[in-house]
């Protein structure tokens, strides 16, 4: 697929605006509402040491610039009900993407959907109750979408959330912190 495509390149949505840089006080508001997106302005404000009106107009402008798109709960999908995972591989008709998404946003047990480079176009998240709805929805769903040329399924075995409040560790090779000091 082109860049265009890839990118969206087709809709008449109203072009958003650059993103605003975000400075170290930012990050660490980010950080601490993806641990805790019930963290009160207050706690926020004392934990980055800004004013309450100054973390929350911060917030604000997080949400309006689209850095925060929203707040939820991590899931532990097995105790939900929610006992077999799996990423899907799909290689799609192209330019296909639009529709394709729109498809699987509809799909029970989607958690998340991207379209991405490489052997195949999009990568699908799923959770379903069992191995045998999770079938179902392989074989009878997804492989019914005309636009989807092949699939490839991807059990989870295990997942491990990661805490956004540290961080990645070191050895993830992300590279230093910009804002630390050089050791």
């Amino acid at each position: 697929m082109s860049t265009e495509q890839m990118a969206g390149g087709g809709d008449h949505a109203e072009p958003s605006p650059p993103p605003r840089p975000l400075d170290a006080v930012d990050r660490d508001i980010l950080r601490m509402l993806q641990a805790d997106g019930r963290a009160s302005i207050r706690s926020v404000a004392e934990r980055v040491h800004v004013s309450r009106a100054n973390a929350y107009a911060r917030i604000n402008r997080l949400i309006d610039d689209g850095v925060i798109r929203g707040f939820s709960a991590r899931v532990d999908h097995e105790r939900a009900g929610q006992g077999a995972s799996a990423y899907i591989t799909l290689k799609i008709v192209q330019n296909s993407w639009r529709t394709v998404r729109e498809q699987l946003q509809a799909l029970p047990g989607a958690a998340h959907i991207a379209l991405v480079s490489g052997d195949f176009d999009v990568l699908l998240l799923v959770h379903t109750p069992d191995n045998r709805t999770l079938r179902e929805l392989v074989l009878t769903r997804l492989q019914a979408i005309p636009e989807v040329l092949s699939t490839r399924t991807l059990l989870v075995f295990e997942e491990t959330d990661l805490d956004p409040a540290t961080g990645p560790s070191p050895a993830a090779g992300l590279g230093p912190d910009p804002d630390q000091p050089a050791p």
